[in-house]
């Protein structure tokens, strides 16, 4: 039987950590069954680095997936997103004629449009898999102003796209009910499938110590991934770090991103956080599973409240409580604060002053004196984060839009 085509177009690069986690883990599984090509925009520091770019071409070569690498432009603004369509077109309608595509897969806005313009000439379905509410982010960030040309244009590209496509995904319920209300006509006939971002749990794992309490000895508090994006409430983590700092003097501090490290601490400067038992430093994906497991805590504020927040889904959430790491959220970010609340596996903080910070530091140390506060974060992470739970619905959108008899038949 002749394996369907799929190709897969996203403009975050496979080298990066994020790319890795959430793009190729999935393709991986999904490879079993369908022949990928994957389309990507790499950074200049990525792809300069030749070890790495290899790692990840044996990598998906052993899966049996084609990967075709490009430069990712930074700028100029505006100017930079559109050569990267330019590209996307014209490597998209290549394949789609050339290579058994069946299906287009798209990840984010940019994607989408072309998958929607090649689609309707070759008679191909994409997939909308929005990850986020991108102009509502690009608001929040400061990038983009409500109303502008740019914007209306864009909010124009994502009902048409809802509407066309073969099927939508979003990583929150939040994001789903708000687009419900907000597209009520692009949405009459569409189902929106929640996949929020998964983890590789295997990897990112509690190292044999589900049940076991929370390291109390030289606590380590600690905060993944970008913190410099303009929806990271740095004000926030410097609040906190402040207070923990304050109650225990034994407690150490760890940011691990790929930011700036002089960039990050002096962001936290500004907002009266300095301290020598900072650490700030960048890892490489395979070691950030025993980084995590050295934290005690892990905190992650956004912006909660923005629109923007309601299609938030932190994969470091994910790999966070994969280890059986409690988290510190904030509401309004997705379906985040539910889960955490719901699971009892972290802490809401309400708002960013002292006196708040110094209630959740209060009912952190009474979760952390839970000796079942890790298996809990465990298994909230395998029910909700499972990476197996994500790729099996992802294979199943993909049956009904390639074998549409078949899968109504089941």
């Amino acid at each position: 039987m002749t394996r369907a085509g799929v190709l897969y177009l996203t403009r975050n690069g496979l080298l990066e950590p994020l790319g890795q986690s959430q793009v190729l883990a999935y393709l991986r599984g999904l490879s079993r069954t369908y022949d990928i090509t994957v389309v990507s925009f790499e950074k200049p520091a990525d792809i300069n680095n030749k070890a790495l770019v290899q790692r990840i071409r044996n990598d998906c070569t052993m899966h049996g997936i084609r990967w075709l690498p490009q430069l990712f432009r930074t700028g100029p603004k505006v100017v930079a997103p559109l050569q990267d369509m330019a590209t996307f077109l014209r490597l998209a309608r290549r394949e789609v004629r050339e290579a058994n595509i069946r299906l287009i897969h798209a990840r984010s806005y940019i994607p989408a449009v072309i998958a929607m313009l090649t689609g309707r000439v070759a008679g191909v379905p994409f997939i909308f898999d929005m990850r986020a509410l991108w102009p509502e982010e690009l608001i929040t960030a400061g990038r983009l102003r409500r109303g502008s040309l740019l914007h209306r244009a864009i909010v124009m590209a994502e009902r048409a796209c809802l509407r066309r496509a073969g099927a939508v995904v979003s990583l929150t319920h939040a994001a789903v009910n708000y687009l419900e209300r907000q597209y009520p006509e692009a949405l009459r006939e569409q189902q929106v499938i929640v996949i929020p971002t998964c983890a590789d749990l295997d990897r990112f794992a509690p190292n044999g110590n589900q049940g076991g309490p929370m390291p109390t000895n030289a606590p380590v508090f600690g905060c993944i991934g970008t913190v410099l994006s303009g929806w990271f409430r740095v004000d926030w983590l410097a609040a906190f770090f402040k207070t923990v700092a304050r109650r225990n003097s034994e407690a150490r501090f760890e940011i691990i991103t790929r930011d700036s490290a002089e960039a990050v601490r002096t962001a936290l400067a500004n907002h009266g956080f300095v301290s020598d038992r900072l650490t700030v430093q960048a890892l490489d994906p395979l070691e950030m599973p025993a980084a995590v497991r050295r934290h005690t805590a892990s905190a992650m504020f956004y912006r909660g409240g923005e629109i923007s927040e309601l299609g938030r889904s932190p994969t470091r959430l994910a790999e966070v409580l994969g280890c059986g790491v409690p988290a510190l959220v904030n509401p309004g970010v997705g379906d985040t604060e539910k889960i955490v609340l719901e699971g009892r596996v972290g802490i809401s903080v309400e708002q960013g002053d002292e006196e708040a910070m110094e209630t959740a530091f209060d009912a952190l140390a009474r979760l952390q004196a839970d000796n079942e506060v890790s298996a809990r974060c465990r298994r909230v992470a395998e029910i909700t984060f499972s990476l197996e739970v994500g790729t099996r619905a992802y294979a199943d959108i993909y049956a009904r839009l390639l074998h549409p008899t078949a899968s109504d038949a089941v």
